[in-house]
């Protein structure tokens, strides 16, 4: 199909928080002319005039739902509508005017509707808008286009789906919008029909619960979250995409924690009947949504996959996506980008109306993703269990490292590495003691270093001889909480670190640690600086640790090549 060589776009919403994000992703767009509107004009003029670079054409227009829609269209001619309003499962009576004018007037339709009622009820209008022409699109934003997209992904090998789970974990930095606090409120632990154990029964939302560790392979994973059920259209969508799964389960992990938890105690307030509704009280989430923020300013996604394989075996497999800073908040309005580049470049959507879970791939967002910090990837039964600890730990990304990284990390049963390594120690008392907790060696210049590997069961014992002095530790893949980590015991300490791959190092970063078994906050952990890398074509490795407490505790670094007969990577 040929290319369009110009739309109009009329965005509802266009100064609002999703609105506002899909102009950002679209402003750089020669091709559009964004009609940023909304029931403010001043605002919509301020939002134009705050972007001033767009090479996009920014067009401020007075836009309200409930006012004469069919005018309103016929004054702007836009070539498809986005509503980025909301909250759309409180439009009540009437809740499809913009649809029904937009199919009246012979424009295309596009949402960002997140209520799981709205987006079922699209299909009502399919007639209507193939009668007319016209592609009449709901639910486009992560929930079900990205999550539907992640499904298809981890089954493409042709695995029967018996189970869908999936989560979002945004960023307290993220800004989630007034619209989203009351449909949050409106629906909280209120009686929703969703499909379990095969059959549609009733839940209620934030009264169930699960934790995952989001953790794409090779990068710093998210700390490990509660996430708890959230009524959103994959509920619906993906129970008839995939008839034969038994159970769809879809949650959200908003921080802090604080916060969600005061969240699932108002919507148990709700089922129990103590409370009505949760959505008189959503000023005061929003107030507290603004001003509780602490935390990494990172977000995640995630969707998990319980599937049989064509031999009949069972497998999990699950997809990651961890978003740096001010990048998350944009991918819910990635969808309806993705659609509008498709447009342009002649793969409009086609004729109908329905869900939009089945509009785009993942490789439609990998291509939006490259030009932000978002990184993504699967793990699961595409690293055997039978494989190295670092080679599970990591998943695919362990193709990704230098042979030389790989070959001192491809244990079988035993294996040894010889080289040449300085130490340097702390000289302060508290130094000093907790090397000797620890069994660290004490301080040498250019000493030989063997280091003899023991690989049995999941675990790796690792001892360490710097010239006549020696430690050991033991490796193992962590689990629960520690989930996608590589955790590390020295004596009573645990450390559990992300493998994170950044050409040229392999950074080992501490994420949680305990002390026979007990959990430590992290305010409270040693700081740490761990890398290998490869110079000269031989592994090299540099290994930094301090405390605020006790100042530099030991630094080592050198270099080691395996021995003979050593495992290839």
């Amino acid at each position: 199909m040929a290319a369009i060589p110009h739309l109009t776009l009329l965005i509802m919403g266009g100064y609002g928080t999703f609105g506002g994000r899909l102009v950002v992703l679209l402003e750089d767009e020669p091709r559009l002319t964004l009609i940023v509107a909304g029931r403010s004009l001043d605002r919509a003029r301020a939002f134009c005039a705050s972007r001033p670079n767009a090479r996009a054409a920014l067009v401020p227009a007075l836009s309200d739902r409930d006012g004469d829609l069919g005018g309103q269209l016929a004054a702007l001619h836009p070539d498809i509508l986005i509503d980025a309003s909301g909250p759309f499962q409180a439009y009540g009576p009437g809740q499809y005017r913009v649809v029904e004018a937009c199919i009246a007037g012979g424009v295309n339709y596009l949402d960002l509707a997140d209520g799981s009622d709205f987006v079922a009820g699209i299909d009502d209008f399919d007639a209507a808008a193939r009668a007319a022409g016209l592609s009449v699109l709901s639910g486009v934003s992560s929930f079900p286009v990205l999550t539907a997209a992640a499904v298809r992904r981890l089954s493409a090998d042709g695995a029967r789906v018996e189970a869908i789970r999936g989560g979002i974990a945004p960023s307290p930095w993220a800004g989630v919008g007034g619209n989203v606090i009351r449909a949050i409120a409106s629906y909280a632990g209120q009686p929703i029909p969703r499909r379990r154990d095969g059959a549609t029964g009733r839940f209620h939302p934030f009264t169930e619960q699960r934790r995952f560790t989001i953790a794409p392979p090779g990068r710093l994973p998210l700390h490990n979250k509660m996430f708890s059920l959230v009524d959103v259209p994959d509920l619906h969508a993906l129970a008839i995409l995939y008839p034969e799964a038994k159970s769809v389960w879809m949650g959200a992990g908003p921080v802090p924690a604080i916060s969600h938890r005061a969240l699932i105690a108002l919507a148990w307030c709700v089922r129990l009947g103590l409370l009505r509704s949760v959505l008189p009280l959503a000023p005061l989430m929003e107030f507290a949504t603004r001003h509780l923020r602490w935390g990494e300013h990172r977000g995640g996604m995630f969707v998990e996959i319980e599937a049989t394989d064509s031999a009949g075996k069972p497998v999990r497999r699950s997809w990651h996506l961890v978003a740096e800073g001010d990048d998350g908040p944009l991918i819910p309005s990635m969808a309806v980008a993705a659609l509008v580049g498709n447009a342009l470049d002649g793969r409009s959507p086609a004729q109908g109306a329905r869900t939009a879970s089945g509009e785009l791939e993942l490789e439609d967002y990998e291509r939006l993703f490259r030009s932000r910090s978002i990184y993504s990837g699967v793990r699961g039964d595409a690293v055997p269990e039978t494989r190295a600890l670092y080679a599970r730990v990591l998943g695919p990304a362990w193709d990704d490292l230098p042979i030389e990284i790989r070959a001192l990390h491809r244990i079988d049963r035993t294996a040894t590495a010889s080289g040449r390594a300085s130490v340097e120690r702390g000289r302060s008392v508290p130094a000093r003691l907790a090397a000797a907790v620890l069994g660290l060696p004490r301080a040498m210049a250019d000493t030989p270093v063997t280091v003899r590997f023991e690989a049995a069961a999941d675990t790796e014992i690792w001892r360490r001889e710097f010239s006549t002095l020696a430690f050991s530790s033991r490796q193992f893949a962590g689990h629960g909480r520690s989930a996608g980590l590589l955790c590390e015991r020295f004596g009573p300490l645990t450390f559990a670190m992300a493998l994170v791959w950044r050409e040229p190092c392999l950074s080992l970063v501490l994420r949680r640690w305990s002390c026979f078994g007990i959990p430590l906050p992290m305010w409270l952990a040693p700081r740490s600086t761990a890398f290998e890398s490869v110079e000269a074509g031989r592994f090299t490795f540099h290994v930094e640790i301090g405390h605020p407490w006790t100042g530099p505790i030991v630094r080592y670094r050198g270099w080691l090549v395996p021995d003979q007969g050593a495992a290839a990577p």
